[in-house]
């Protein structure tokens, strides 16, 4: 007797499971990166074309980082990063100020002066991509900075938190840099680095606290009250 014609077989879960990974760190990279601009629609479809993968891996990911506030769905479908009002910004900047330094000081005594190294070798990457203008580039690396110093804490409940709170405020900042410019940006780095070479958690707790204000809170408040 003659089999009808084979049915496709699904493709296994890890594969499924990988492209939705994919789907979620590219699209994790263009918020931190500013790649999606606030109030900006995209949608499910239009995005699963640009990234060449079917929608349901998009349609879960955007979901699940809807779920974190980085983004918003709409009634109509369309998914957008949510504008940023005044106080949502002082929301983000003072969970920031909590959070992170608590977070450097957890990782200090698990980083080494290998760790050392490889933040100045960031951080001289990222005076050049100041002076050049690289505004992409610059928040790529910035984020490699700090995440390097707070993933080496191994914190299961506070590194994803400040993850989220990144997504959340990032493409906001990449606007604000479009308007500013990067050659007048400061940052705190330097001083980190000396903290975690010298062991000082409070130098530490310091420099990140500096940086967090001086970077986001001076010019994101400025932008903000000139709206």
């Amino acid at each position: 007797m003659q089999s009808g014609p084979a049915k496709a077989e699904a493709p296994p879960s890890s594969s499924r499971g990988a492209t939705r990974e994919q789907v979620d760190s590219a699209v994790r990279s263009g918020l931190l990166t500013g790649r999606f601009i606030p109030g900006k629609a995209v949608t499910i479809r239009g995005l699963a074309a640009e990234l060449g993968v079917s929608p349901m891996p998009v349609r879960e990911v955007l979901q699940r980082l809807a779920a974190e506030n980085a983004l918003e769905v709409k009634p109509n479908g369309r998914v957008q990063v949510p504008d940023m009002t005044p106080s949502r910004f002082d929301e983000v900047l003072k969970a920031r100020q909590l959070l992170e330094p608590e977070l450097a000081e957890l990782a200090l005594p698990k980083l080494s002066k290998a760790d050392a190294a490889t933040l100045k070798a960031i951080d001289d990457d990222i005076d050049a991509r100041l002076i050049s203008g690289d505004a992409e580039a610059y928040m790529r690396l910035n984020h490699a900075f700090h995440f390097h110093i707070y993933r080496a804490s191994r914190s299961e409940v506070l590194l994803p938190l400040i993850d989220s709170l990144w997504l959340q405020f990032a493409p906001f900042m990449r606007t604000v840099y479009g308007r500013v410019g990067t050659a007048s940006l400061e940052d705190r780095h330097k001083e980190a680095i000396r903290a975690i070479e010298q062991s000082d958690a409070a130098g530490l707790r310091a420099a990140i606290s500096a940086d967090i204000s001086d970077g986001m809170g001076l010019l994101g408040k400025e932008i903000l009250s000139d709206t």
